[in-house]
């Protein structure tokens, strides 16, 4: 069938067909919380919580777990695994149960980029399927939800950096290195070659770091595709800058059940007990559905709750966030307020300083602009209170930070064998990720939910971006919807955080 399925779900996307009936999928059920909302682990005043103990007071509720699995058995579902801590459980099926149990019809679908996928129709909705005890059932439609935020420099760049040298620029703390904490760092492709690193870090005259690959969903460490420039870019950019942290490196599939179960498990993860978070890929709000959407914010939620501090790139495409609408959008899950949501630069040096540093926008010469602009999902948060959105808008505001990443200021980097500079505001959180990092190493502490304190700090421990725009939005003296606050100026941020906790 060759025409636009009439009640296809992807209006961008062919239908191709039905899926097969003797096909099995998995699905990912998300349960509500057995109690209220947890309190979120906000410097300085609020602890975390114990990641041992969390499931007991916010993990699923036994009874709404004994409804699902009544659920299933009438449908001819199987359990495959059932993890309460995270309000998850897994159930698989033949197409036909699925698509009875859920009302839904299965199919294949070709994207206007030529990859095919699984989805469904119409999208499920749990609420009314299965009450309010289920928020969200994942794995039914399997399309990519999210891009990589990398760019690779299409022309020369005019000046390059290792990431040690834009520490440097940015006053990370003497005498810290991320001795003693874990970055998660959340992928949804690609992989990496050990010789890579090995031979990278060897160039910067460090060791490398202690890497370990933990796949998710079936995902893996599948070095060989478009996707290891992000891999890559991550692992180099945060080791090279908290080079004593460990570094946990998530893979799974590229789908809402793939991004979802990533976070998840990084966020519960008892064996590596990441402190710092740092998410590369995202999509344009609107392309989120609302479950998919609600998961994700849970998943978040929790991951502050247990102190793990969450940072995401604010995206590639300018103000559009690469939509045709010729309407701002954001980014999720930057625009989440349980993420730092991570800006970009065009950074420009001499003699070991910062002689210039305005907002990535290299539309022009098709090399990107930073994301940016006001949420239409996620309202303005507290901490959001005292600063003015752009044309009277409401929600919230991103990004709240910034870093280089223009590619024509790029990053050098080793990917696949080859030496490359590579931008895109996927290198800020990471960037960002090594400095948190290295302030919980030296506030004997993790930072958790910072954003209350970064918008009280305010200017002073930021190099304020005053000038570009990314679009539709204007910088400006203060936080803007271009770069935030700005750069981060590292001492002064550890000196203020510190001060804080005194206080």
């Amino acid at each position: 069938m060759s025409a636009i399925h009439a009640h296809c779900a992807f209006p961008d996307a062919r239908y191709l067909g039905p899926r097969d009936d003797q096909d099995h999928m998995e699905v990912t059920v998300v349960l509500r919380r057995r109690a209220d909302r947890p309190a979120l682990a906000r410097w300085p005043s609020t602890k975390p919580h114990d990641r041992a103990s969390f499931g007991d007071r916010f993990g699923a509720d036994p009874l709404d777990i004994e409804k699902l699995r009544g659920f299933a058995q009438e449908h001819g579902l199987q359990e495959t695994d059932c993890q309460a801590h995270r309000r998850v459980m897994r159930l698989r099926g033949s197409v036909p149960a699925l698509q009875r149990a859920f009302g839904v019809e299965l199919g294949h679908y070709q994207a206007t980029d030529g990859r095919q996928f699984v989805g469904c129709k119409p999208s499920p909705r749990p609420d009314q399927l299965l009450g309010p005890h289920v928020i969200a059932v994942l794995g039914l439609d399997q399309r990519p939800v999210a891009k990589a935020h990398f760019r690779v420099a299409q022309q020369q760049p005019s000046q390059s950096f290792t990431p040690v040298q834009v520490g440097q620029l940015y006053g990370y703390p003497a005498d810290t290195d991320g001795s003693g904490q874990t970055i998660a760092l959340i992928e949804l492709g690609g992989g990496y070659q050990q010789d890579d690193l090995d031979q990278y870090f060897a160039s910067l005259k460090m060791a490398t770091p202690n890497v370990t690959a933990i796949g998710v969903a079936g995902g893996g460490n599948q070095p060989g595709g478009d996707a290891d420039g992000e891999v890559l870019l991550d692992i180099e950019v945060a080791g090279a800058l908290a080079p004593e942290a460990a570094i946990a490196v998530y893979f799974a599939p590229n789908t809402d059940q793939g991004f979802y179960e990533a976070i998840s498990q990084a966020a519960h993860d008892t064996t590596h007990k990441p402190s710092v978070m740092s998410i590369s890929w995202g999509g344009p709000e609107a392309s989120w559905s609302e479950q998919s959407f609600n998961a994700m914010q849970s998943a978040l939620e929790d991951a502050l709750a247990m102190g793990v501090t969450v940072l995401a790139a604010a995206g590639d495409d300018g103000s559009s966030d690469g939509e045709s609408d010729n309407q701002p959008h954001v980014d999720f899950p930057a625009s989440s307020q349980y993420t730092i949501a991570c800006g970009g630069t065009k950074l420009q040096s001499s003699d070991n300083s910062i002689v210039s540093e305005v907002v990535w926008n290299e539309t022009a010469s098709n090399e990107g602009a930073t994301g940016g602009g006001v949420s239409t999902k996620v309202s303005a948060p507290d901490w959001q209170s005292g600063i003015t959105l752009p044309e009277g808008k409401r929600g919230r505001g991103v990004p709240d930070v910034a870093g280089n990443a223009d590619p024509l200021s790029g990053y050098q980097v080793r990917v696949d064998g080859q030496d490359t500079v590579i931008g895109g505001t996927s290198a800020v959180a990471p960037l960002w990720a090594a400095l948190i990092a290295r302030l919980n190493q030296s506030l004997g502490t993790s930072l958790g939910d910072v954003h209350a304190a970064l918008y009280q700090i305010g200017a002073t421990a930021f190099n304020d971006i005053a000038q570009g725009n990314n679009g539709r939005f204007d910088a400006g003296k203060g936080w803007d919807a271009c770069t935030g606050w700005g750069s981060p100026k590292g001492q002064a941020l550890l000196e203020a955080l510190q001060g804080m906790k005194q206080s």
